[in-house]
């Protein structure tokens, strides 16, 4: 499996981009994430928001694509390992609303959580899955990712990191 990963606020994610026609083949060049701008961190408003190395913001935002992957077309399969990966992240569940579409079985949902939200959206005539996964507080979704790998044992996963609501 080829990992691509890229970490931090200021990296470089491989986007995605296809045609009207959704050529699943087709590809094209690296994006840039830049840093949000904010209040000052020391405004009693953020005393909820995450310190860590050397800054204030309110939380970690994953953007996962998984290619080559396998029973995303199955809801039920789907909805268990959003289960899992809010287990794993320590996350506190309130709801998940998953939609199959007809005719290629794609899947849509997004699980809400009290810590914020995972969503996927599935291209099982690609072998495509698209995650988010946006948690604030104590909340630790790279522990999601492990749960992704091993539910659809994508071929290939990009990973993309992004810090949200950076204070000064």
């Amino acid at each position: 499996m080829e990992i691509t990963q890229s970490l931090g606020f200021d990296s470089k994610i491989k986007a995605e981009r296809y045609s009207d026609k959704l050529d699943c083949n087709q590809r094209n060049d690296n994006i840039v994430l830049l840093p949000s701008t904010g209040f000052s961190s020391s405004d009693e408003r953020f005393d909820h928001f995450i310190k860590r190395d050397g800054l204030t913001f309110a939380g970690v935002h994953l953007i996962i694509d998984l290619w080559g992957a396998s029973r995303i077309n199955d809801i039920e399969h789907i909805e268990i390992a959003l289960k899992q990966c809010v287990k794993e992240a320590g996350a506190t569940l309130l709801n998940i609303h998953l939609h199959h579409f007809a005719p290629n079985g794609g899947v849509s949902g997004v699980a809400v959580l009290a810590e914020s939200h995972i969503s996927v959206h599935t291209w099982p005539e690609c072998k495509y899955a698209a995650f988010d996964i946006f948690m604030c507080g104590e909340a630790q979704p790279y522990k999601s990712v492990d749960v992704l790998k091993m539910a659809f044992k994508p071929d290939i996963i990009n990973i993309g990191d992004h810090r949200r609501g950076i204070v000064a």
